[in-house]
């Protein structure tokens, strides 16, 4: 899709009309990372948090800000998603969470900023939950793995 597609006449940005484009069945992949100092990661790893279980309310974070990409990012379209699934891992030699966001929908439009949004508000929650014990906490690496369907056809990130 060219840039023109998402300015009007005038060069202002856009909502794109999708009407006339087919549903196809669109996922979308997306992961991220949280770094943590020691002791943050072994309260997490060990759930001692003192706001509670960390990576349940990482994936409910996810699940419900995906559902609310649209209001999240302006010119996005409201999309029903088919399916949604945040999965966190903890990887402790390196002391982070892994987050990944698959979503999927027959529509119009790609799921990817979906994903994303999921990947983001899942590691903010992580974040959140934890903050009390580290406040050096990093986020990053936060993209998209892979996506599948609609014009643009499939993208696998290089690993």
């Amino acid at each position: 899709m060219s840039r023109a597609n998402h300015l009007d006449a005038a060069g202002r940005a856009r909502m794109v009309d999708v009407g006339a484009k087919k549903p196809t069945l669109r996922r979308a992949v997306a992961g991220g990372e949280v770094c943590f100092n020691e002791e943050a990661f072994d309260a997490l790893s060990s759930n001692r948090l003192a706001k509670g279980d960390a990576l349940a309310v990482a994936r409910l974070a996810g699940l419900q800000a995906a559902k609310r990409t649209a209001d999240w990012i302006p010119l996005c379209h409201v999309v029903p998603l088919d399916h949604l699934e945040i999965e966190v891992e903890l990887d402790d030699e390196r002391r982070i969470a892994v987050v990944k966001a698959t979503a999927a929908a027959h529509g119009r439009t790609g799921v990817e900023m979906e994903a994303l949004v999921a990947v983001t508000a899942a590691c903010l929650a992580l974040y959140d939950m934890a903050k009390s014990l580290d406040r050096a906490i990093r986020i990053g690496d936060i993209r998209l793995l892979s996506k599948s369907g609609g014009r643009s056809g499939s993208f696998t990130a290089e690993p």
